[in-house]
């Protein structure tokens, strides 16, 4: 059990990987490291199994999540289902933890490879009952690939509501808004204004790509997006392949005891050419624990998110996610070096909910039996740096976009937050307890921090 808080000013830093599972863990160690080596996250001192919470609309239990619903977990403490941004299942607001920071006096960030509109950078300072509703726009209705999206109406600023997501940020009173998104600050509000000039007159320093981050020296809060909406990945595979099914023989349409397989050639990483310019996810930690730290005797919450571990899952991209894992590494390093020089920050990192890829055997166990018995889904075969070979399966679906899956995911964290947690937890209970830590300092001439819920 914690003791007694001390009453100078405390950090959470929060880092999720999104789709961040255990075989993407082990994928990232295998390839960054090798399979003997050790990730920066292996080396922090605690760690934990945190099991995901998810509700259909009429409250019973869902056993796959979304980000929305997680991250809303992880923001809030609720649980709630699935495309919903800070609001439980009746569309009730849910109070988050940034927000309370901010009316605590603490200092705010997001910074995420994402759009900052996206559903986990979202659910901690925005209140809306679809992910959908990002932007002026999208709020009164929007499609995706064809399929029409869920409106916000009652949302709206249209309709006396607190807006769209990218609005609800820029009224939140976060000091750091950093990652994607340039396209909800090109739409028009009600006002007749661009978003842009929404967040100019909310008194934000607006960045772009032509910035230079290390540069930055502003009292002002400050908001950047590098990208129309997602960053770039750094990694891609071999020519920009991706995932490939197994071809099979015109025999083995006969019978599936008859024919061959061929499996697909394996690649190698390589440098992503559309990467050329997008800032790392380690430049915007940089920046903003600069910025969230500079003459702040209180403390600040700040929510990391390399967010495209699970969006390259999604398209069968294991190089994408691996470089995506590197961007974690990195953030992870700045944010240890920070508390280990600042004190009394908490460093978490942990996922929203697990994804696609599984790791295989190299070759099958069964591929020299006399049939040919082979994966029904997408695989690319990867070569390491330390000269193996990683079979990374995708087999969720047959669409163009893999699929969530249930598992619980780590957990990692540092001495200060490993204190306050547990080896498992509820999702929720990683929020209380990051709670816990953040506010308790408030009564630290009445009481004790009390053990994790």
């Amino acid at each position: 059990m914690p003791g007694p808080l001390q009453a100078d000013n405390r950090n959470v830093i929060l880092i999720i990987g999104d789709g961040f599972d255990d075989q993407h863990v082990t994928m990232g160690r295998n390839y960054l490291v090798g399979m003997s080596g050790k990730l920066g996250l292996d080396r922090l001192p605690f760690r934990a199994s945190v099991q995901i919470e998810t509700l259909s609309t009429s409250g019973d239990p869902l056993y796959v999540a979304d980000s929305a619903n997680t991250a809303t977990s992880l923001a809030t403490g609720g649980i709630t289902n699935i495309g919903r941004i800070a609001t439980d299942i009746h569309d009730e607001d849910l109070p988050t933890i940034a927000e309370r920071a901010l009316q605590k006096r603490f200092r705010v960030g997001l910074v995420t490879t994402s759009s900052l509109t996206d559903a986990t950078p979202a659910s901690f300072l925005a209140h809306v009952s679809a992910r959908s509703c990002e932007g002026p726009e999208e709020v009164l209705g929007s499609t995706y690939y064809g399929i029409a999206q869920p409106a916000c109406l009652s949302d709206a600023r249209d309709n006396g509501g607190p807006g769209s997501i990218i609005e609800q940020l820029l009224d939140s009173g976060a000091q750091i808004l950093l990652g994607g998104g340039t396209k909800f600050l090109k739409q028009t509000t009600i006002d007749g204004d661009s978003v842009r000039d929404m967040a100019v007159s909310r008194g934000y320093q607006v960045l772009d790509r032509n910035t230079n981050l290390d540069n930055v020296a502003s009292e002002q809060p400050l908001i950047g997006t590098f990208d129309d909406e997602t960053l770039e990945v750094r990694w891609r595979g071999t020519d920009a392949r991706v995932g490939e099914p197994t071809e099979t023989s015109w025999l083995h349409h006969l019978s599936d005891y008859l024919g061959d397989t061929e499996e697909p050639e394996p690649m190698h990483c390589e440098a992503n050419p559309d990467y050329e310019g997008t800032p790392s996810l380690a430049s915007m930690t940089r920046l903003a624990l600069r910025h969230l730290s500079a003459d702040n005797d209180r403390g600040f919450f700040l929510m990391i998110e390399s967010a495209s571990i699970d969006k390259e899952s999604h398209k069968r991209n294991p190089c994408g996610s691996i470089g995506e894992i590197e961007q974690l590494e990195e953030a992870l390093s700045l944010s240890l070096g920070f508390a280990a020089e600042q004190g009394n920050t908490a460093v978490i990192v942990t996922a929203d909910h697990a994804q696609a890829a599984q790791i295989l055997p190299e070759p099958s166990l069964y591929a020299h039996y006399p049939i040919p018995i082979y994966s029904p889904g997408l695989t690319a075969r990867i070569i390491t740096p330390e000269g193996g070979i990683m079979r990374i399966n995708y087999a969720t679906n047959n669409g163009f976009s893999e699929e969530h899956t249930g598992a619980n995911v780590p957990l990692f964290a540092n001495k200060v937050a490993g204190r306050w947690l547990k080896p498992f937890l509820r999702q929720r209970e990683v929020h209380d307890a990051m709670s816990a830590f953040l506010f308790e300092e408030l009564t630290v001439s009445e009481t004790t921090a009390p053990e994790p819920q």
